[in-house]
């Protein structure tokens, strides 16, 4: 089986109690696991803590999980204040519901990103004030942004974080990756 990485190779220390990666951006279907020197416990979520019946990965042996496919969608539009309200694309929808968590990427605009937040409302009525997409709002608070949006790209992608409970002190390496061929 072949992999493909993508992003970056992270890791973090674990114990014998549950400890929590920082949040990635969801990029591919899978994500490859290395333990070295201790076995752990694994889960994946919005914010998880992982227990003794997460899954097992063995000292020194790598794991693929499937975390499911990544979401994203493009932004043409930022209302700023205590919430956010990101629009999209007319349309187009959201492949966001409420309770996902988000990370936001503004090029050339980086005041405007934030890692890991909450959705709190999707909207896909039409018409809604004049307006005909979809939105969403996001638990961020953005009203020290008061510069219009005017960057040529601004995108939405899911995000996740890892936790990891160790049977002994040691570190847990992750990736997400492709795969391709078969076992």
């Amino acid at each position: 089986m072949a992999h493909k990485t993508v992003g970056v190779n992270s890791s973090f220390t674990i114990s014998g109690t549950s400890a929590q990666s920082a949040a990635v951006s969801h990029q591919s279907e899978f994500v490859r696991f290395v333990s070295i020197g201790s076995s752990a416990h694994v889960a994946i979520g919005t914010n998880p803590t992982a227990t003794a019946q997460d899954y097992f990965i063995p000292v020194n042996s790598p794991a693929t999980l499937a975390v499911g496919m990544p979401a994203s969608q493009r932004v043409v539009g930022i209302t700023t204040g205590t919430t956010t309200i990101l629009d999209f694309p007319e349309g187009t929808g959201s492949p966001f519901d409420v309770g996902d968590t988000v990370s936001l990427s503004v090029t050339g605009q980086s005041y405007y990103d934030f890692t890991h937040k909450f959705v709190t409302s999707v909207n896909r009525s039409s018409n809604v004030g004049g307006y005909f997409s979809t939105r969403v709002i996001v638990d961020h608070n953005s009203s020290g942004v008061v510069t219009a949006l005017s960057s040529p790209y601004a995108e939405l992608r899911g995000s996740f974080k890892v936790a990891a409970l160790g049977t002994g002190s040691g570190t847990i390496h992750f990736q997400q990756v492709q795969i391709a061929g078969n076992a």
